[in-house]
């Protein structure tokens, strides 16, 4: 008897539950606090689901405002104690560990995020990567926080930089283990101890880590809890205990943290949404701005804050440039996130594939150009995850949400430009100011670029790129503060100012 080929759906289903047998706990996923593991105050658990197959992939504890409560708490327990006492030094050592444990891991936790967010195991590698090189970069920067003294003729005029002593951190679903420690390690550098959200999407690679991770750290210096945002993610930024809050997330979630942190003056570094625009200009090399279009776009399929969503091609390159970026488009492929072939995985659920095919829908309605793209795949292991085509879109009406609005998902629009100032005013005429980018071999033009648009990172020939000491952070409505580099030690601090009269 010939045996039948099992078709790939089936095979991958087997792949991805296996894997998940050997990285994952059986049971649900805890919250972390005060240095215990425990189920919370409630009883309900949440799946967590693959978004690659569409099955359960490990049931979750319903965190409570008790448990937030609980978790504040045990944060003040350590701040007051041991962990108020840590030097530079200490701290230092700590991140230092911590990294090592994370980098001694790296391709497990690499799959964990796989199976948790969808994203194609080489950009998970470089999520994983980058999040080692952070804890490391912040281990070295918890010796270098130093006040100053102002000059005065009678008097002495000292400052220094104190921690706010607990903070409140919420992260979410599209870089879970990279955001986490964006968090993480500025907050325990400057001496902090902290209550973390996950998202509710992708607890597994959090809470995992911090099970590599926890007997190096004191008793409530790292709480978690895992939940939803009405249940924790609100009483833990609207808690009067809280004097600091982080939070990654979209714009409109951002403006209600901000409301909830008003009642008690909660200090904030937002990071939100982004409609970032990139510039074509007339001397790029079709191919190699190709290359950058493509990687802005569609890197993390478009789940990116940052992602360079609205493609402005200067009209004398046009005709060689989008049918490059086209061809490049239609070589990216679209499948099993674990396979090391794969440039697109699926999107982390089924709420954001019809978010982004409602968006897509909009632009039709608008009589838009499809030029690639604009559906979901049909059968086989594609037609039943969370996968939309990588979609392009010209001939866009600029008032069209499509083009105002972040979708957060794998949609392109290419609009022509030949008139600069035109160019930049439309490139600004958002809500948004995260990023931006160009490409151009002109370093004047490249110079004119960075200065007129209105963002808070500008990319050169290059895009989505975030190195350790690089400020990460936007403009207008996409945020506060600076992620990612020695900024973000005065995000984590407060200055105190000691002044003295000499001769008195």
């Amino acid at each position: 008897m010939t045996s039948q080929p099992i078709p790939e759906r089936e095979r991958t289903k087997t792949r991805h539950a296996d894997l998940a047998a050997e990285l994952l706990p059986d049971g649900p996923l805890e919250h972390l606090i005060g240095g215990e593991w425990t189920g919370g105050d409630g009883d309900d658990t949440f799946p967590s689901i693959n978004p690659t197959t569409g099955e359960e992939l490990v049931d979750v504890h319903e965190g409570t405002k008790a448990d937030i409560d609980r978790a504040v708490d045990a944060a003040w327990t350590a701040f007051e104690g041991e962990w108020g006492e840590a030097t530079p030094g200490d701290r230092q050592a700590l991140l230092g560990a911590m990294a090592d444990r994370l980098e001694a891991r790296a391709e497990m936790f690499a799959r964990i995020e796989v199976l948790d967010n969808g994203k194609p195991i080489t950009e998970a590698r470089q999520d994983i990567d980058l999040a080692v090189e952070h804890l490391r970069y912040f281990a070295a920067a918890a010796r270098n926080l130093e006040g100053k003294t102002v000059p005065h003729g009678e008097l002495h005029v000292r400052t220094i930089r104190e921690p706010y002593g607990v903070v409140g951190q919420v992260v979410p679903w599209n870089f879970p283990l990279l955001l986490a420690v964006w968090k993480l390690a500025p907050a325990l550098a400057t001496g902090n101890a902290v209550v973390l959200k996950p998202a509710e999407q992708t607890p597994a690679s959090v809470v995992t880590y911090l099970h590599e991770v926890e007997d190096l750290l004191p008793d409530g210096v790292v709480n978690v809890v895992l939940g939803f945002g009405p249940e924790t993610g609100a009483p833990l930024v609207s808690h009067p205990d809280v004097p600091k809050v982080a939070f990654t997330g979209s714009t409109e979630v951002g403006q209600g943290v901000m409301r909830a942190a008003a009642d008690s003056i909660t200090d904030l570094t937002l990071e939100l949404g982004g409609k970032s625009p990139l510039v074509i200009a007339p001397d790029a090399d079709p191919g190699s701005a190709a290359e950058v279009a493509v990687d802005a776009m569609f890197f993390n399929g478009g789940e990116c804050c940052s992602a360079g969503t609205r493609l402005f091609v200067h009209e004398s390159v046009a005709e060689t440039f989008v049918p490059a970026f086209l061809d490049a488009v239609d070589d990216l492929t679209m499948g099993d996130p674990l396979d090391e072939s794969t440039d697109l995985g699926p999107q982390v659920s089924r709420a954001e594939v019809e978010k982004t095919l409602h968006y897509i829908a909009l632009a039709r309605e608008s009589d838009a150009t499809v030029l690639r793209g604009g559906n979901t795949p049909e059968g086989g292991l594609l037609g039943s995850g969370c996968f939309v085509e990588p979609t392009v879109l010209t001939d866009v009406d600029p008032d069209n949400p499509v083009v105002t609005q972040e979708i957060f998902g794998p949609v392109e629009v290419v609009v022509e430009w030949d008139d600069y100032d035109a160019m930049v005013e439309r490139a600004n005429d958002v809500d948004y100011g995260l990023a931006a980018g160009v490409v151009t071999d002109d370093l004047s033009f490249a110079n004119r670029i960075a200065r007129d648009v209105e963002a808070g990172n500008v990319w050169v020939n290059t895009f989505n790129r975030l190195p350790p000491g690089q400020p990460f952070g936007g403009y207008k409505q996409s945020g506060t503060g600076r992620e990612g580099a020695m900024e973000t030690l005065h995000e984590y601090t407060q200055t105190k100012t000691i002044t003295m009269d000499l001769d008195g």
